[in-house]
């Protein structure tokens, strides 16, 4: 019987960015459900204010009874207040291009204050503009044209008012920072990071020291690594 494999995309992506990754998972070994967090593509229609909590009870509510769990970027944070949650239905974790928050109080706040100030423009400017800003970001400068194209057309299933709730509640400014919480994921743990991402491979590599059964994978890519290099994502699980 076939594992389950629960996906969790990026913000201002959704459940399709996992296409490519779903396609190329073994169907007799894995079963891929890629889900749409709060305010994002079909879950855009969110009652109240989307946190954390809300997230993981999200997730929970629409997976099997035990599953493995792969979350990128966003979707990673969201996946280690999953597995934290409920340690006992995930059976393997794997954080794609991911941090488990910001430490410093300060920082956070001005992330926090930056967040804010982007969700303020996601409800004021053309929705295409504000794609262009997020795709021109120096995480994705490098990025591949198709792969800008794919999340380009990923990013146009959202709706922008919905993305403005998200990135209040669930921004990486909001989310309490995890790093002394990850000696408690005794599941096996699989840290994937791009070998143009320089920044998530220190992170990760800080990560993966802390996690009791980890491994760490650089693979070909830069940060949109669910859309560039699938295979690699896919390859991880075997």
């Amino acid at each position: 019987m076939p594992e389950s494999v629960v996906l969790l995309h990026g913000f201002s992506g959704t459940r399709r960015a996992w296409d490519g990754v779903a396609a190329a998972l073994d169907p007799e070994r894995y079963l891929p459900l890629a889900l749409d967090l709060p305010g994002h593509g079909q879950a855009a229609e969110w009652e109240g204010p989307i946190t954390f909590a809300g997230c993981v009870q999200h997730v929970l509510e629409r997976s099997p009874a035990r599953f493995i769990l792969c979350g990128y970027s966003l979707g990673g944070r969201v996946a280690l207040n999953v597995a934290l949650a409920t340690p006992e239905r995930v059976t393997q974790l794997v954080l794609v291009s991911c941090s488990p928050g910001i430490e410093d109080s300060a920082e956070r706040a001005e992330r926090r204050r930056s967040d804010h100030r982007l969700a303020d423009e996601l409800e004021r400017v053309p929705f295409e503009e504000f794609i262009e800003r997020w795709r021109t970001q120096p995480l994705f400068a490098d990025d591949p044209p198709h792969v800008g194209e794919l999340a380009r057309a990923d990013q146009r299933r959202n709706r922008p008012e919905a993305l403005a709730a998200a990135m209040r509640g669930i921004g990486t400014g909001e989310m309490e920072p995890l790093w002394g919480r990850l000696h408690e994921l005794t599941m096996p743990v699989t840290v994937v990071v791009g070998d143009r991402d320089a920044r998530f491979q220190a992170l990760g590599r800080r990560m993966a020291g802390l996690l009791p059964d980890a491994e760490m994978a650089i693979v070909p890519g830069g940060h949109s690594l669910a859309l560039e290099n699938p295979t690699a994502i896919a390859s991880v699980l075997d």
